[in-house]
């Protein structure tokens, strides 16, 4: 039996097509192997990008009426937060009180704001046309009653009726008292051929100023100026007579008595200072203007805002789910 020996060239050639062989194979493997890598990760990265386009996806049409019927809700409770706020401003009985309730109303009128902004872009893209011309109804009428509301509210901040009150119940009416102790210790001096006299026009002076006093509580109430300067005329009426009460007295007293007339007609000098302030304080009438707008044109805007709110409540409710496959 013959051999072949490994140092033929036969053998050589066979040996070298047999390595170009293996070598081509694996090469072709090594290219299927890398094949498969690349479309495994190609297919990875789509599903990847796939997932992820679904975390991010558009909110579907049932999520975004879900939103507008919240919003909507919303809109409704701060709207009633800032127009019981004003009404609480207004009727405030210290300045402090009425600017508080003043700040709660602007922070309740910053949420109605805020949720009119976000409902708007959501109708749009539902392509609900009546929902949004419901809407717009709505910001048009609560922009007339945010200028109304911030005038009542700048009003009622400054309250000027309620400073004439505490200035006519207060300094005011000690003032008059003053006046009124006074001109007893200078009666009960009085020499006797003139006490009478003195009497009178001690109980005179002191009656003028009490009939000023009196119509100052219904000029801080009044809201109709002439009304307001028929009351002031007979105030300056009032004060003329009381004047001269004092220059009739002072003639009549001894001089023992001249210091309790001096105290006197100091007395009067400061209830007439503060009576002025009285009227133009009550003259600005600002809390109550406040309270008229309140219960006047206010009150029709806020019932016109509720009807737009409640009709877009209603036309959101109405609107049935999309179908779904």
């Amino acid at each position: 039996m013959t051999f072949l020996s490994c140092t033929s060239p036969w053998t050589g050639a066979l040996l070298r097509n047999s390595a170009v062989a293996h070598g081509r194979a694996t090469l072709s493997l090594v290219v299927s192997l890398r094949t498969r890598v690349i479309v495994g990760c190609a297919i990875a990265v789509t599903i990847i990008g796939s997932a992820a386009g679904c975390m991010n996806a558009p909110q579907t049409a049932l999520e975004r009426l879900s939103e507008a019927n919240r919003l909507a809700a919303d809109l409704l409770i701060q709207f009633t937060k800032a127009g019981d706020a004003a009404n609480r401003a207004v009727m405030a009985d210290t300045d402090e009180a009425s600017v508080a309730f003043a700040r709660e109303a602007e922070q309740a009128t910053q949420g109605v704001q805020r949720d009119t902004d976000t409902l708007r872009p959501i109708l749009m893209g539902l392509q609900y046309s009546n929902e949004t011309h419901l809407l717009e109804e709505f910001s048009s009428r609560f922009a007339e009653y945010l200028a109304l509301d911030r005038s009542i509210l700048d009003l009622a901040v400054e309250n000027t009726n309620l400073k004439a009150a505490r200035l006519s119940f207060g300094p005011a009416q000690d003032a008059v008292d003053a006046f009124r102790d006074s001109l007893e210790a200078v009666a009960l001096v009085a020499p006797a051929k003139d006490a009478w006299r003195v009497k009178a026009l001690v109980a005179t002076a002191v009656a003028n100023l009490r009939e000023i006093q009196v119509l100052q509580a219904p000029h801080i109430a009044a809201s109709d100026d002439v009304a307001m300067t028929r009351m002031e005329k007979r105030m300056v009426t009032s004060e003329a007579a009381a004047r001269s009460a004092l220059e009739m007295l002072a003639s009549l007293v001894p001089p023992a008595s001249r210091p309790q007339l001096v105290t006197a007609t100091a007395g009067l000098e400061r209830f007439a200072e503060l009576n002025a302030q009285i009227i133009a304080l009550s003259r600005r009438n600002t809390n109550v203007r406040s309270l008229a707008l309140s219960l006047g044109k206010k009150r029709m805007l806020t019932a016109a805002c509720e009807d737009s709110l409640r009709a877009l409540q209603g036309a959101l409710a109405k609107r049935g789910f999309p179908a779904t496959r």
